[in-house]
């Protein structure tokens, strides 16, 4: 395992912390876990950038990175619904595009393709959406602002249905990959 990608797998170490700091929801925690949370998530930038830079991607990498970024998203989503903060079926619809296209994004029969593919643009608008939203309806902020979580909530549902409808499409102009 080389620096990457254990930069990517110590996203999962916030995890615990986010459910525990959700689990108790005064302002402090709220604000302590909007912190761990944004961290954890700014390690998804750090670790490609240094996969990249130091010519380290590797077929593990391209593999535990997107299953971790699901985890630090749905983990806190599954928070949010406890605190009645997002719908229970606006996550079902997250939680269900990104098991299909885990599955889609490993299986070399459905993809054509014997490694295995990166995200394309359209996952990673969805990625930064849902991490955005949730950072907003974690955070402690005044009224106005919780519905712009909301409208942000909605728009990472819409880019996680597109992305996933891109996905799995065939080449075209959209997905050129």
């Amino acid at each position: 395992m080389n620096l990457p990608n254990w930069i990517t797998v110590s996203r999962v170490f916030g995890l615990p912390f986010i459910l525990y700091f959700l689990s108790y929801p005064t302002s402090q925690n709220l604000w302590i876990c909007t912190i761990i949370f944004l961290i954890a998530a700014s390690t998804d930038w750090v670790d490609g950038y240094l996969a990249r830079k130091l010519n380290q991607v590797t077929e593990l990498g391209k593999f535990l990175d997107p299953l971790v970024d699901k985890l630090l998203v749905l983990a806190p989503l599954l928070g949010l619904i406890q605190l009645q903060q997002v719908p229970a079926w606006g996550v079902f619809i997250i939680l269900t595009r990104e098991l299909a296209i885990a599955g889609w994004r490993v299986n070399p029969k459905l993809t054509g393709d014997s490694k295995i593919q990166g995200a394309n643009i359209w996952g990673k608008l969805k990625t930064v959406s849902q991490i955005s939203a949730i950072a907003l309806l974690i955070a402690p902020l005044p009224a106005p602002w919780h519905l712009v979580g909301l409208v942000v909530f909605w728009l990472s549902v819409l880019l996680t249905l597109i992305s996933g409808g891109i996905y799995v499409m065939p080449k075209t102009k959209l997905n050129p990959e």
